[in-house]
């Protein structure tokens, strides 16, 4: 879940379905789980398997119903009902602690709420932004996605961080693909060396939710 949100909780578990997919399948199971529950305390006392079947055209409803409801469990006892609304007054820092101390959050989608509900510097890598940064040999060899991102966040200028990011995520997809990439469409050319020296494909590692 890319698209800007204003609730930081609808952020995390759009993201959450957003895993292992694509944009319009995790629209679709975000939209029917708010359909079916409104109201995420709704979402965290039904049985898992009508989570899961709410949710099944995103793809992995058994693991995602598991995880959504984790952290919903996990956010109960905060005394302000289901809202993840008190990270607005925290600094960015503790924003990621907190995100990070949740079941099944990892640095990416932690930055994707940090990013896209909370105007926070952040800078998620998924496999597009890592491949493309990868390639162009920004990166050490072989790093993994989580350093990627956290060398991309220490560099990258505070207001450049969303539009950098999109534009990575597009670039990925329409030309820096990950099999037979567009190359001779591609306007980084000039600088890239995985295009000079045309050599094995990059390894991507499993990308740390």
């Amino acid at each position: 879940m890319h698209a800007l949100s204003g609730n930081p909780l609808d952020q995390l578990i759009g993201t959450v379905l957003s895993q292992a997919t694509n944009d319009r399948n995790s629209s679709r199971a975000f939209a029917n789980l708010k359909t079916e529950y409104p109201d995420w305390e709704d979402a965290l006392a039904a049985p898992a398997v009508e989570v899961e079947r709410a949710i099944a055209c995103g793809g992995l409803g058994r693991q995602k119903s598991l995880k959504i409801q984790a952290i919903l469990a996990r956010l109960s006892p905060e005394g302000d009902g289901l809202t993840l609304d008190h990270l607005r007054s925290l600094a960015p820092a503790e924003t990621r602690r907190f995100l990070l101390s949740l079941p099944g959050v990892g640095p990416k989608t932690a930055a994707c709420v940090q990013l896209f509900s909370l105007g926070q510097s952040a800078f998620p890598v998924d496999t597009h932004v890592h491949r493309v940064i990868s390639r162009l040999c920004l990166v050490p060899k072989r790093i993994d996605a989580a350093k990627t991102q956290a060398l991309l966040e220490e560099t990258a200028a505070a207001d450049d961080c969303l539009p950098l990011h999109l534009a990575l995520i597009q670039h990925g997809r329409r030309i820096c693909r990950p099999a037979n990439p567009d190359c001779p469409r591609c306007p980084l050319k000039p600088e890239c060396l995985y295009e000079k020296i045309k050599g094995p494909e990059v390894d991507i590692p499993t990308i740390n939710h």
